[in-house]
């Protein structure tokens, strides 16, 4: 159960998320290209920062929503710090929205809850691809690999016919693709089968000037966290030949219609 987040219709069973759009660059919504979906506000910029980044610039709209607001958390002086936070990052990756929906921060779990919030969300933004955590993280929060289930259960709940009470009538959405990111810096490269590198030459210093805004995460004596963020990103960009690049994972087969464009862009 969420507490304090849900509102259960007596008779049809609704379900009523109060979610809190962040930041948009839309008087409208309207239909997004990517929504890339995290635990905390600051593992997509971590994860796929860099690819957001560049979509954006290459003119594709772009939506984060963040499942909890990662409160409570030691360096932070509540929940408005880590929403200013990730309100600040949002606008320097050139996202169109950012929303940060109530579900809890360290008691995050893989639920019938927590599956409709997020589908509901995929059914108002529409999204072609979605790019949710692909991975757990040993010795951090479990919450990764939680919100991994939650949006992949959310986007084949996102398409199920005959159920749109349950996402305040939003009409059916199906995906068109989904992929996996990584918050990986404790490994030599993600554990992942499928992965493509995605080059971020030119986006990688966006992306860590957007997790820098996390300062509440970030403080002066955890400096060194962004020399293992530059690394991990040469490293993964060299092995395909760029200065930077982010690994996206596809859970499925990987697929073309025409292989000289896949291979030469």
């Amino acid at each position: 159960m969420i507490e304090g987040a849900i509102d259960k219709g007596a008779s049809k069973g609704r379900i009523e998320v109060s979610r809190q759009v962040v930041y948009s660059r839309d008087t409208v919504e309207g239909p997004l290209d990517v929504i890339a979906v995290g635990a905390h506000p600051d593992d997509v910029e971590i994860a796929c920062g860099g690819i957001l980044a560049k979509l954006a610039k290459q003119g594709y709209r772009v939506g984060i929503v963040d499942l909890t607001d990662g409160e409570p958390t030691p360096g932070s002086r509540g929940p408005e710090q880590r929403l200013t936070e990730a309100r600040r990052a949002a606008d320097i990756l050139q996202v169109v929205v950012r929303v940060v929906l109530p579900l809890p921060n360290r008691r995050l779990f893989d639920c019938f809850e927590a599956r409709i919030a997020l589908a509901t969300e995929f059914r108002r933004y529409r999204p072609r691809l979605v790019i949710g955590l692909g991975a757990g993280t040993p010795m951090a929060s479990p919450d990764h690999e939680q919100a991994g289930r939650i949006t992949e259960a959310a986007v084949f709940y996102s398409r199920l016919t005959k159920w749109d009470d349950h996402f305040a009538g939003l009409p059916v959405h199906t995906v068109g693709a989904y992929l996996h990111c990584f918050l990986s810096l404790r490994q030599l490269a993600p554990l992942t089968t499928g992965s493509i590198v995605v080059d971020i030459s030119d986006t990688v210093e966006t992306k860590l000037e957007a997790i820098r805004c996390y300062a509440s995460q970030f403080p002066p004596e955890k400096a060194h966290y962004f020399d293992r963020f530059r690394a991990y990103a040469q490293q993964q960009g060299m092995a395909a030949g760029f200065a930077a690049g982010e690994v996206l994972g596809n859970p499925n087969t990987w697929g073309t219609r025409d292989l000289m464009r896949l291979v030469f862009g």
